[in-house]
């Protein structure tokens, strides 16, 4: 049996390989599945997000060394909280219909380990969360100050273990 610092070790090992394989095609999933997997499995590991977080920002923000590929401006929010926006749609209906479609290949990326939590969802808002409750994501349409309509995934951990 292995012990469970390595089996940790070991799933962020091959989150990591899996991230660099490029996706073949659009039967295959989205083309930022790879990333995001890597992403969440740091959830799990002692650095969490250390090794991705990158040079500060304005404010409290910080660059990514992962950015979701196919998605607009990925950062982080201090230590703990990396945020990613959709490219911008023109209309609320392009928003929303990226929306639902964003919730399910995040499902499908990460199915096995997360699942959405129905009772916090609403319209154009959607949670998943990990197995062990150590992190959510949080996945919504937004508006930018130039109205432009976006959807925003947002994962973040939930203690400071």
């Amino acid at each position: 049996m292995l012990h469970p610092s390595f089996a940790v070790r070991l799933a962020s090992i091959c989150a990591i390989l899996t991230a660099q394989i490029p996706t073949a095609d659009a039967e295959d999933g989205p083309t930022y599945c790879p990333a995001l997997t890597h992403v969440t499995a740091l959830v799990n590991t002692k650095e969490r997000f250390a090794a991705i977080i990158g040079q500060p920002r304005e404010g409290n923000f910080l660059e990514t060394k992962l950015p979701l590929p196919s998605w607009g401006d990925c950062s982080f929010y201090g230590r703990r909280t990396y945020t990613c926006d959709s490219l911008p749609f023109a209309t609320v209906g392009e928003a929303e219909r990226a929306f639902a479609t964003t919730l399910e290949e995040v499902k499908a990326c990460l199915r096995g380990s997360w699942a959405e939590d129905q009772s916090r969802a609403s319209p154009g808002y959607a949670v998943v969360h990990d197995d062990r409750q150590v992190a959510s994501i949080t996945i919504n349409t937004d508006q930018t100050e130039k109205n432009e309509h976006i959807v925003r995934l947002i994962l973040f951990l939930r203690s400071s273990r």
